[in-house]
């Protein structure tokens, strides 16, 4: 991991991939909520976290600098997520066709595997989804659809994601749920926070 300053007030730490994304967000809101560590906000990325609104960067890197993220223990209980979904999206042949199965196996794959929530970005309450393998990895389309319903469920590169309102998009549509991702009414806003364990559950 390595750390720089970015204006004022805020660090930024690089990670060699999104497994020490993880361990640093973990480690940095548990060391923010037990008192020890004083920034507004602590941002994951797909390979960086952000330490904002921090009083004293100087302080905050030292700090910081001295920790490592604890492993991860697998009997702690975390949040997650059942998202049912309706697989009936119109690129669904198209993934088949990337993996080299049948459709039936890409619906099988994609609700056997336990997903996470890695970060969040694009659009409010839009959480980029890790779990699949490498070489899973699907393309974009190369024209984006002009809009995208709420709801639909859609893969892009190695992440899996959902998005919480229509916007136009360029991810592979697989399926759609009626499930709503981000409420302003709700504390926090967005269903799906960085860490929480997601399944996207046959509806």
């Amino acid at each position: 991991m390595r750390m720089r300053p970015v204006g004022r007030n805020a660090l930024l730490l690089d990670c060699d991939d999104p497994d020490q994304v993880e361990a640093w967000r973990a480690e940095l809101w548990h060391r923010r909520a037990a008192g020890e560590l004083d920034a507004a906000d602590i941002v994951p990325a797909a390979r960086t976290v952000l330490l904002d609104g921090v009083p004293d960067p100087e302080r905050a890197a030292a700090l910081v600098a001295g920790w490592t993220p604890r492993p991860a223990d697998p009997a702690a209980p975390a949040a997650q997520v059942e998202v049912p979904v309706t697989y009936d999206g119109e690129d669904l042949p198209v993934v088949a066709g990337h993996w080299g199965v049948d459709v039936p196996e890409v619906v099988a794959r994609l609700a056997g595997t336990p997903f996470r929530a890695a970060f969040c970005g694009f659009a409010p309450g839009f959480a980029y989804l890790t779990g699949l393998p490498p070489e899973l990895a699907v393309p974009r389309l190369a024209t984006p659809r002009p809009r995208v319903p709420a709801g639909s469920v859609a893969l892009a590169g190695e992440y899996a994601g959902i998005y919480p309102g229509a916007s136009p998009g360029g991810w592979l549509l697989v399926g759609r749920t009626t499930l709503t991702l981000f409420d302003v009414r709700a504390d926090p806003p967005a269903r799906l926070t960085p860490g929480t364990r997601v399944r996207l559950v046959t509806a």
